[in-house]
């Protein structure tokens, strides 16, 4: 960068966008005196998935690109900052649980498989489809050389009921050094702590109204980069970023800042600013619980066999009648199988994840039900998508059935509509404007390598610690 005085402006205080303000503070080059960043926040730091997120960190994540090397930054600014005691940074064993409701009869016993239209078996996998895992769970059955079954459930894994539980699988042991986590929420507001302590401007509550850029052709009277930019200004045009508009909530006033360069990490909510990216957004739900106990460091992918109900009632899905809900929740017994009939149950798969400050993260599934509002304050929850979370890890464990649920979330992942996936990483076709934004579920993981890579960008010119031109944003239009 020159020596001029720089105004980077970074769009988005989600998890992606903390970081990137914490890797440019790092960065050789950065100098309080001639480089001025702020962050601009439309709510709070964290209120979307940064801060509703289970925290894996895996070695099998994806894009490739990015993972190594974000699995690293990871334990480096764990080893930098106290990462155990600030934001829960620990290695985590990974495995596959695979069990059924205590009201069922055990799969093994009702094998339908061969029947047309028959067996509990049978209908399981016909209704398989029904669940839309958010992606975790897709890469982990690439992984192949940990897929050695086990007869029993490892000893500490003494809060599931052992008749309910059918076949656990390694996925990744501890040892292995390939799982981890951190508390996303925690981590997302360290990062940005870290960044303010160097000198970054954090504004929360002020949503960004819109982009202004300059084109070089001073006939060109519109300055606001809204819904009919596109990749070109035209003949002899070179359209460039100016300044950011956003609106102080405390004030209600409009305000304008300038802006030498833009880093839109503004997740789902990333098109409203920039419309032309193919970024879609999808809705997903997590619980909260604790348990009565301290219980050992796990990711389960879980697949349960659970009752069902086929046509819940608009009402029911939404807003559930706590009595109506009681009574159709799984009937405790002891241990003894009274079963139902196959014909009403389903196969869900839920993620587990403990937690070390006594909490027990359980992620649900994806959905589009409910379209992405304007802010994450006015993120819709389905409380029966979150009952169905507790009810399922209920049925299969008394720990976690007697725990007491601390919370019922939903937030919106960023998913980027290409083949590749995603994310977008890269300088824009406006110059000044850099993105870094679309990375789906793997977002916790993968913010340390994407905010190094987007510092480099910015300082160096170009990405320096890894090749990242498949993420490129100018491929996606």
């Amino acid at each position: 960068m020159a020596d001029a005085k720089e105004t980077i402006v970074i769009i988005g205080g989600g998890v992606i966008g903390c970081c990137t303000a914490y890797y440019l503070t790092r960065h050789p080059s950065y100098d309080p005196t001639r480089h001025s960043i702020t962050l601009i926040e439309a709510t709070r730091l964290a209120s979307g998935a940064s801060g509703k997120a289970g925290g894996l960190l895996a070695q099998w994540a994806y894009p490739a690109s990015l993972v190594p090397l974000s699995f690293d930054l990871h334990r480096e600014l764990a080893a930098d900052h106290d990462g155990a005691t600030a934001w829960g940074y620990r290695p985590i064993r990974c495995g596959k649980l695979t069990a059924h409701d205590r009201s069922l009869p055990n799969p093994a016993d009702a094998r339908g498989d061969d029947k047309p239209a028959g067996g509990l078996a049978a209908w399981a996998v016909r209704q398989l489809n029904a669940w839309n895992p958010l992606g975790k769970q897709r890469e982990v059955q690439k992984v192949e050389k940990y897929l050695a079954p086990v007869e029993n459930l490892p000893e500490d894994l003494d809060w599931f009921r052992k008749e309910c539980v059918t076949k656990y699988e390694d996925i990744a042991p501890a040892a292995a050094s390939e799982t981890a986590q951190v508390n996303p929420y925690q981590f997302t507001n360290a990062m940005a702590r870290l960044a303010e302590e160097r000198g970054v401007k954090i504004l929360v509550n002020s949503p960004v109204e819109e982009l202004i850029y300059d084109d070089d052709d001073d006939d060109n009277d519109d300055n606001s980069m809204g819904s009919g930019a596109t990749p070109h200004g035209g003949a002899g045009r070179i359209r460039r970023v100016k300044a950011v508009s956003y609106v102080d909530k405390a004030t209600a006033q409009a305000v304008t800042i300038p802006a030498t360069t833009i880093i839109l990490a503004a997740g789902p909510w990333t098109p409203v600013l920039f419309p032309m990216l193919p970024m879609s957004a999808i809705r997903a739900h997590s619980v909260t619980i604790r348990p009565r106990r301290p219980l050992a460091a796990y990711c389960l992918f879980t697949e349960l066999t659970v009752p069902h109900n086929p046509d819940p009632s608009p009402d029911e899905r939404r807003d559930p009648d706590p009595a109506r809900q009681q009574q159709q929740r799984p009937r405790q017994t002891n241990g003894n199988h009274h079963a139902r009939p196959a014909a009403g149950t389903r196969l869900i798969s839920p993620e587990v994840y403990t937690r070390p400050n006594n909490e027990v993260y359980i992620a649900g599934e994806g959905d589009s039900r409910a379209p992405l509002p304007a802010t994450t304050d006015e993120v819709e929850v389905d409380r029966a998508a979150c009952q169905t979370l507790v009810d399922a890890l209920s049925s299969i464990s008394d720990e976690l059935r007697d725990a007491v649920v601390t919370g019922r979330r939903a937030c919106y992942l960023p998913t980027v509509d290409l083949p590749s996936g995603g994310p977008l990483v890269g300088p824009s076709w406006v110059a000044g404007l850099l993105l870094a934004t679309g990375h789906s579920c793997w977002g916790i993981h993968n913010a340390p390598a994407t905010g190094k890579l987007v510092a480099e960008m910015v300082f160096d010119g170009r990405a320096l610690s890894a090749d990242i031109d498949a993420l490129d944003p100018q491929l996606a239009v």
